[in-house]
């Protein structure tokens, strides 16, 4: 019988990522504390900008963000958030997205799959993924169930399940 496997992956889905900004964006426009505050957010590539008159307004800001990406299922582990910088007049944070397992991260996974996971699973880094393998797809659904409790501080996906 041939070995089961399923691979390990840190995926941003991009839709749900911009239907979570195109909803925070029409909450600040249309909620009653943002007015005349200069509140913006952008999107462009792997990063989200937002912008505000005042400290508490870009915390705030983000803040809708992050409930809008929870309420799409995007995990806020994708959002690298940093602190509010003074520009001109302007605070501005920039949030940087975080997409893909580095090979330092998915040897911590297969580290912690060979010490705390089944015997019969093998693992095997592939570019920005990791490939889980078993005969026993029991083993397997075990692997997932390990790994989603592990915890990681990145997200984590799984694809490819044969």
């Amino acid at each position: 019988m041939a070995d089961s496997s399923f691979d390990v992956v840190s995926k941003i889905d991009r839709m749900e990522l911009d239907n979570a900004i195109n909803q925070a964006i029409r909450e600040i426009d249309t909620r009653f504390d943002f007015k005349n505050t200069g509140a913006k957010i952008e999107i462009s590539g792997d990063k989200i900008a937002i912008e505000a008159d005042t400290e508490e307004r870009a915390k705030a800001t983000l803040d809708v963000v992050k409930d809008k990406m929870i309420k799409r299922g995007v995990s806020l582990k994708h959002l690298d958030a940093a602190e509010p910088q003074l520009s001109g007049k302007i605070y501005k944070i920039a949030c940087a997205l975080k997409e893909g397992i580095t090979t330092e991260n998915a040897k911590k996974i297969a580290k912690f799959l060979k010490d705390e996971g089944p015997k019969t699973i093998k693992t095997q880094i592939q570019g920005d993924e990791l490939r889980v393998s078993s005969k026993s797809r029991d083993d397997l659904q075990e692997a997932i169930e390990q790994i989603k409790n592990g915890k990681f501080e990145f997200a984590v996906q799984f694809v490819n399940y044969r």
